[in-house]
């Protein structure tokens, strides 16, 4: 109404303006012709005009008068609107003020316009005024924030958006647009509506806890939830009954408070594993009880324990081992090759007998399907007999098969069907007799009575040909072959004898050895005496002289035994030569010896181990013999190859010495007692010359010194990378801390020694002497793990590959797994290879082991890994 009522305000001043002028006009044409000369105007032409112009003026004042009354009348117009636009502004304001909600209207810029009295109650009683000039609601929720009145906003929905103020009181704005492009905004009391959600909310967690809490009672296991601040949340009567502990000990308890007093684990189980479950532990409690333990992460960092009483299926399970063992015992001493085959055709027990026939280790046929042991042709051959079998029929037949020898023998089979209670059959029995030698001994009984006549005629014919002269020559050559043939086996049983005494001492002094340095490894990380360090290096040492005595019969027995065969490759040298340098610039630590060494880029082909092994013996040498000097290592091209130089400042060696010093148990004299020395270093480097086809070049000169060369061939340049000892040792720190390793020895001396090496590593260890009790200290399919340790000799004829299959084919993700073993045996090195398992020889240094243990624990290949004083057979090829 305003706006309509100023318009005609500017109306009606416009109309009263061009009154005036007309008015003015008019008196300005009257004065002119009342103020006109008589003598130049026509007396009746001015009349005429006067009349002229009186009637404009009438009608200019008509004209006057009628825009006057219009003007009165839209005057007396706006005064009606105007008063009616009060009045409705008055009813406005009163129904704005009538609500009970805050109300505040903007323009479209934003501003403030008009808010009532609601409104402005809320910010007046918190000290905030409103006459700031162009107010607009951002403005309005700064100072609100800066007063500290708004403590939360509870986010927008189809309503508006809810804020709660200091006062714990809770408005609901709401917002409406205007037809001008303004706005509305309606402030809401609905704090009651708030306490009333809140009460029916915690209503309704209280009952859904009280459901919970009765179906967590209600389980056959102990629940125990704990918060990620270690606080315990929730537990159940089960848990309980079977830790002791009374609720009142619980409630609102720290874990920390209860775990000295649980017998059962209360922590977490695992760090940072899959969920659920996240870890699992069983354990033995002193009452007899077995529990399994599990615990099963939160996204909140907190967890929930699970405890399951497994006692019975413990009891059963070992009853079951101890049936099988004696099952097991009996079949094994049974000559009959006895095995049982399931529905599918898969082996589920195989006897002694029965694996050695078809050349498998123990328990490699188990789960593997019968044509695994035969070819194609053999298994088409047995299946009908198969079906016969399984349609319900015991099947007796002849067949000829190939033992591990790769003979053909003749077999009886006897398949038995095994027939469930609800009549279906679920596999069968298998009993095969080899019965080669008893068929073959009749089709020779056989040959021989029909041909017996016929042979005794020619051999009558043939004797009486032949005269004296020529049966004593026949005689004399029978004589001579069997005298070479009983030489020749003397010399093999010799060799045999020397082999197996070989293996045996070494694996009886290596065994005790091996537990000698481990625990000698563990001592080392103890803080000492110096007098107490010095004699612990020095007993140190002596465990690697006694290691090296008989690493080296070992070595020059296979030599000898020509069992060592080269696996040639190409590789750059420096990767050789720096490890042998910086091993030796060690050595000469402290003597009057210095070692140089002159690196070289070229690529060579040969066997890095076996070269290895000459050139250490070739730096070793030259060090025990040169008391004061140096020792150079390098190498030069030659167009046949690089030829790889030891020169030393030394004794040298005399002309007629040149030859001998290659001989076995043959070494020059220096003046000091080497008792650990037998003067095999020489020999081992000549022999294993010749298997890799270097050539060994020496030239000396007496108190001058010594050259010895290796002439090697030229390989191709490939992308090498390897990682340099003391960085794989510093690492191994971070690497090995928290990691989970299984060790299975039955020699209990040697898991103690090994437990105590890897936990002062880091590592978190289970050792047991046997599967079946590494089975009970841990789940051996689910527990995580990053590495196993096994012992190859084992009880029970149980081997470590064994073991080591039997826990792989049950996981998801196969462990990585070492072999630890004084078998040096070119086979067992190659079984192992392809199963993918990694061989350490016994003795174990503490420092082998480690970086063994961080190259698998990062991932890497262990061929990479840089070896010292490496002994012939412990090459995992």
């Amino acid at each position: 109404m305003d706006k309509k009522q100023q318009a005609l305000e500017q109306e009606i001043a416009a109309l009263k303006k061009e009154n005036a002028r007309q008015k003015k006009m008019i008196d300005a044409l009257v004065r002119r012709v009342e103020q006109g000369g008589s003598g130049q105007l026509d007396a009746w032409g001015a009349f005429q005009h006067s009349v002229v112009l009186a009637d404009q003026v009438r009608e200019k004042t008509d004209e006057l008068n009628h825009a006057l009354q219009s003007i009165e009348s839209t005057n007396r117009q706006l005064s009606q609107a105007k008063s009616q636009a009060e009045k409705a502004h008055q009813r406005f304001i009163d129904a704005i003020e009538s609500i009970s909600d805050g109300f505040a209207l903007y323009d479209p810029n934003r501003e403030l316009v008009y808010s009532n009295s609601h409104f402005q109650r809320y910010w007046r009683d918190n000290a905030i005024s409103l006459n700031t000039p162009a107010l607009t609601p951002e403005k309005i929720r700064r100072l609100a924030e800066e007063h500290g009145l708004i403590v939360r906003e509870a986010g927008e929905n189809h309503n508006g958006h809810t804020i709660k103020l200091h006062d714990d009181r809770w408005l609901q704005i709401k917002e409406r647009e205007t037809s001008d492009g303004g706005m509305v905004m309606l402030y809401s009391d609905v704090t009651q509506l708030k306490l009333a959600e809140t009460a029916r909310f915690e209503a309704a967690m209280a009952e859904k806890s009280r459901v919970l809490q009765n179906m967590v009672d209600n389980l056959s296991q102990g629940v125990l939830m704990v918060s990620h601040t270690g606080d315990i949340q929730v537990f159940n009567q089960r848990f309980l009954a079977m830790t002791g502990f009374a609720q009142t000990q619980l409630n609102g308890a720290h874990i920390e408070a209860l775990t000295a007093d649980s017998p059962m684990t209360l922590w977490r189980i695992g760090l940072g594993g899959t969920h659920p479950p996240e870890g699992i532990r069983v354990q033995t409690l002193p009452d007899g009880r077995v529990i399994e333990v599990r615990s099963h992460a939160m996204d909140d960092d907190g967890y929930v324990n699970t405890y399951t009483d497994i006692t019975q299926r413990y009891l059963d399970a070992k009853e079951l081992r101890e049936t099988e063992q004696w099952l097991r015992l009996i079949t094994d001493n049974v000559p009959a090759l006895i095995a049982y085959v399931g529905d599918d055709l898969r082996y589920q027990f195989t006897n002694r007998a029965y694996d050695q026939w078809y050349g498998f280790p123990p328990g490699e046929l188990l789960g593997q399907h019968i044509s695994i042991s035969r070819s194609q042709s053999k298994f088409a051959a047995l299946k009908p007999y198969v079906e016969r079998a399984l349609s319900g029929e015991s099947v007796v037949f002849e067949i000829d098969e190939y033992n591990a020898s790769g003979e053909a023998r003749y077999v009886v089979k006897s398949y038995v069907p095994n027939q469930s209670s609800s009549g279906k059959i679920t596999g069968l029995f298998v009993l095969n007799w080899d019965i080669t030698e008893r068929r073959q001994n009749a089709t020779k009984l056989e040959q021989a009575y029909q041909t017996l006549e016929l042979r005794v005629q020619e051999r009558t014919a043939q004797l009486q040909a032949l005269n004296s002269q020529l049966q004593d020559e026949v005689e004399e050559r029978r004589v001579i072959q069997e005298r070479l043939l009983e030489t020749k086996k003397e010399a093999e049983r010799a060799n045999l004898s020397k082999t197996k005494f070989l293996a045996a001492i070494s694996h009886d002094l290596l065994q005790p050895l091996n537990a000698a340095q481990l625990y000698l490894g563990s001592l080392l990380s103890h803080r000492m005496s110096p007098s107490a360090r010095q004699l612990v290096n020095s007993l140190t040492h002596s465990l690697e002289d006694v290691e090296s005595l008989i690493t080296t019969l070992v070595d020059i027995s296979k030599l000898d035994a020509g069992v060592v065969r080269a696996d040639k490759q190409s590789f750059p040298v420096s990767d050789l030569l720096d490890n042998i340098a910086h091993d030796f610039s060690h050595a000469a630590e402290g003597s009057q010896v210095e070692v140089r060494y002159v690196p070289s880029s070229a690529y060579i082909y040969s066997d890095s181990q076996l070269l290895a092994r000459i050139l250490r013996n070739l730096m070793t040498n030259a060090l025990r013999y040169t008391s004061s000097g140096k020792i150079l290592l390098g190498s030069r091209r030659c167009r046949d190859g690089l030829r790889i130089e030891v020169l030393d400042t030394g004794m040298g060696i005399p002309e007629d010495k040149k030859n001998e010093i290659f001989q076995e148990f043959k070494r020059l004299s220096t003046g000091h007692d080497h008792h650990t020395q037998l003067g095999l270093g020489l020999a081992i480097v000549d022999k294993i010359s010749s298997v890799l086809g270097h050539a060994v070049t020496v030239n000396s000169i007496p108190e001058v010194g010594s050259r010895f060369s290796v002439l090697v061939p030229y390989g191709a340049r490939e992308a090498q990378s390897a990682r340099n000892v003391e960085t794989l040792v510093t690492d191994g720190g971070v690497v090995l801390q928290g990691a989970r390793v299984w060790v299975v020895d039955n020699d209990q001396n040697i898991c103690r020694a090994m437990e105590e090496l890897l936990q002062r590593w880091g590592c978190e260890v289970t050792t047991a002497s046997s599967l079946q009790e590494l089975q009970i200290s841990c789940d051996t399919v689910q527990c995580p793990v990053e590495l196993l340790i096994a012992d190859y000799h084992l009880d029970n004829e149980l081997t470590g590959l064994a073991l080591a299959k039997s826990i792989n084919a049950q996981r998801l993700q196969p462990v990585p797994t070492v072999i630890v073993t004084a078998n040096r045996s070119e086979e067992l090195q190659h079984h192992a290879r392809d199963c993918g398992y990694l061989v350490l020889h016994k003795p174990i240094s503490p420092m082998r082991l480690k970086m063994t243990m961080v190259h698998l624990l990062s991932g890497e290949h262990v061929d990479s890994l840089p070896l010292k004083n490496t002994s012939i057979a412990s090459r995992n090829r």
